[in-house]
């Protein structure tokens, strides 16, 4: 049985977020705490032991990607959707170097937030369409400005290269295991390292990485091509429209 996703609500404007609170509740989730401001919301996810914060991206007195971060720093399983976000917003790719795991565009239907709160805590990372393309291109720009600053990629060993490839193809990392024959355990240690020595924060900026340098596909001596890592983000990403 699924577990109920339990949120802690971050609104500063009180008619909005008593109305997400009563909606969210009629959706059948729960809601912990509705507060108005990062210093009360470290405090609840600590009280209420949340795994789970939604947070408006444009409150008043913060920076957003900076609560974001903080907050994530709280607690190391907390998942943190930011919302009231437009397609034009140029700070969303800080929200993601932030650690937010999923996005709810301002025009969202109450279908479409419930639907994102519930993905995120099963563990999926949720971008919308409209943000999807926008999001591509920084990480892709940030992993080759990376790239440029010396030669990252020849300190990744073989496996570490087949671990990228696979997350390029959308693989979890019971899939990775799988493939390779490795516990899963071992597969979270080279996806740490990955990250360490790309110097990046989510398998989303590792699948642009992948993209945008071409990488070569060891598990299989062949190329990825643009079309499969495109895929293999969505699949990571997954789109707040409910498809999969």
């Amino acid at each position: 049985m699924t577990r109920t996703p339990a949120v802690v609500l971050v609104e500063d404007i009180r008619v909005l977020r008593d109305g997400i609170a009563t909606m969210l509740r009629a959706q059948g989730l729960k809601v912990l705490a509705a507060v108005r401001s990062g210093e009360d919301v470290v405090r609840e996810v600590l009280t209420c032991h949340a795994r789970l914060v939604l947070i408006d991206s444009a409150l008043s007195n913060h920076d957003g990607p900076r609560l974001v971060e903080t907050v994530t720093k709280s607690s190391p399983d907390l998942k943190v959707v930011v919302m009231d976000v437009q397609p034009e917003q140029d700070n969303i790719i800080d929200f993601v170097r932030a650690g937010a795991a999923g996005f709810i565009l301002r025009d969202a239907t109450a279908e479409d937030m419930v639907a994102t709160l519930r993905d995120v805590a099963s563990g999926l990372y949720v971008l919308p369409p409209k943000l999807t393309g926008m999001i591509f291109e920084s990480v892709a720009r940030q992993s080759s400005h990376s790239r440029s600053d010396g030669p990252v990629s020849g300190r990744l060993t073989h496996r570490e290269w087949q671990v990228i490839d696979l997350i390029a193809d959308g693989s979890s990392n019971k899939e990775i295991s799988t493939t390779l024959n490795l516990s899963v355990h071992t597969v979270k240690s080279h996806v740490h390292s990955v990250l360490e020595k790309l110097t990046l924060r989510s398998r989303l900026q590792v699948a642009a990485y992948a993209r945008s340098s071409g990488a070569a596909v060891h598990t299989h001596n062949q190329k990825v091509s643009n079309a499969a890592v495109a895929a293999g983000i969505a699949h990571h990403a997954r789109l707040a429209s409910g498809h999969t």
